[in-house]
């Protein structure tokens, strides 16, 4: 059994380490409000955007309008966006995005490329074989659209340099504090049936806004299009951001209760130990005087 001095050592270090784990906690719990702050104010404007670009795609002939709209049967290549934090002590949030990566595209039908957003989700990349092309680590606590139109961008060019046939976005979508889900969102060729968790548009409408556009369809297309597929990546990683803090601030919490628990048990452990050494020395004087009465 442990000594009383190595108790008395263990129960302090696990003490601070609750409180860090108290401080980390009060952090997350910070960035995690700005961070939701940021999503709520960004959605708006993307479900505008989405209105705009679903009315001007819709017009006949969809497939010439665009090639980005422009879905294409000799599918050879794939490039998958992944969204990933730059640090750990956040629970499964990191470790979730890889394994649903390794779920959906370890057996897909073609080869797979990687865009890996986040140092942790390149470093798993990584190690388990994959070919990141790209790697955009270390961004802004709050990045603006400039910070993160780049990789807009090269989605993009990949897919009009014909380098890839399909383009995905894997990011953690945030809906709770408690609640954070990893999810796949196509992103090239654009499909514009698939409602948006967030930018859903109304079918059963038989009436549409009306809207007059300057110059033609054609020029809007091509100036709307990559820069609503840039605004996508830029709303998945708010989401992203919110749902790391969020996963963040609920392990913290977890493990600073753990903390308290393990300190409880281990103070009981001492008392035990500290009683019953002091039940040895009671019993050695008390023998020790009987011996000298003899």
């Amino acid at each position: 059994m442990a000594s009383t001095r190595e108790m008395r050592l263990r129960i302090r270090s696990v003490k601070n380490i609750s409180q860090v784990t108290r401080a980390l906690e009060a952090v997350s719990a910070s960035k995690v409000r700005r961070a939701v702050k940021a999503v709520m104010d960004t959605r708006p404007y993307a479900t505008k955007a989405w209105q705009v670009l679903t009315h001007v795609a819709a017009q006949p002939g969809r497939s010439q309008l665009h090639p980005l709209l422009t879905e294409r049967t000799d599918i050879k290549n794939a490039l998958a966006v992944v969204i990933t934090g730059d640090r750990g002590l956040a629970g499964a949030y990191n470790s979730n995005v890889i394994r649903f990566i390794a779920q959906s595209f370890d057996n897909y039908r073609v080869p797979v490329k990687y865009i890996a957003i986040g140092r942790k989700g390149r470093d798993l990349l990584f190690r388990r074989r994959k070919q990141v092309i790209a790697d955009f680590s270390n961004l802004p606590p709050a990045p603006s659209f400039a910070d993160v139109s780049a990789i807009g961008r090269l989605a993009v060019d990949s897919f009009l340099d014909g380098e890839v046939d399909e383009v995905f976005l894997v990011y953690t979508n945030f809906y709770t504090i408690a609640r954070q889900t990893v999810e796949l969102q196509k992103l090239l060729p654009l499909e514009l049936e698939t409602e948006h968790e967030h930018v859903v548009v109304d079918q059963t409408r038989k009436t549409h806004a009306a809207y007059i556009y300057e110059p033609d369809e054609r020029e809007i297309l091509d100036e709307i299009i990559p820069r609503f597929t840039a605004l996508q990546v830029y709303q998945a990683i708010l989401e992203s951001l919110a749902s790391e803090h969020a996963a963040r601030m609920v392990a913290m919490r977890n493990a600073t209760d753990n903390a308290r628990e393990l300190v409880g048990a281990l103070q009981l452990a001492y008392n035990k130990v500290r009683q019953q050494a002091i039940t040895n020395d009671i019993l050695d004087i008390v023998g020790g005087a009987e011996a000298l009465a003899q």
